[in-house]
């Protein structure tokens, strides 16, 4: 990691995962589930827990707008693809809202959290396969 990605990690209110993302557990999870269990798996994560608040899904789309509500306020839109049978990617979206334009980290930490909590749930798979 570089120090132009940990200050862009640090001074940014925006976080997002990918492919092949410059930091490790920012790279999409793949699971070994269809994509109906994964989207209900994340319906069912965020509306156990109250600090959540889902704004709209649509499963065809395989897209979910969720707030969070208690904490620090912030906007996470979760993308949900089925790759191949059994093989299914999800990626976070995640916007801070805050007074100033950086949220030091909480994007990404909540991004790592939402994983932990789905890798309870699903079976996780290597990237690689």
């Amino acid at each position: 990691m570089s120090i132009g990605n940990k200050i862009t990690k640090y001074f940014s209110n925006h976080a997002e995962t990918s492919e092949n993302h410059w930091d490790k557990p920012l790279q999409t999870h793949y699971y070994k589930a269809m994509k109906d269990k994964v989207f209900q798996t994340l319906e069912n994560l965020f509306t156990t827990k109250q600090e959540f608040q889902i704004n709209s899904t649509s499963e065809e789309r395989g897209e979910m707008s969720v707030s969070v509500k208690k904490g620090k306020k912030a906007f996470i839109v979760v993308t949900v693809i089925m790759v191949s049978p059994n093989r299914t990617a999800v990626d976070f979206s995640v916007t801070t809202e805050s007074v100033i334009p950086m949220d030091f980290g909480y994007s990404s930490k909540l991004i790592n959290r939402l994983y932990e909590d789905l890798n309870k749930e699903l079976i996780l798979l290597d990237q690689r396969n």
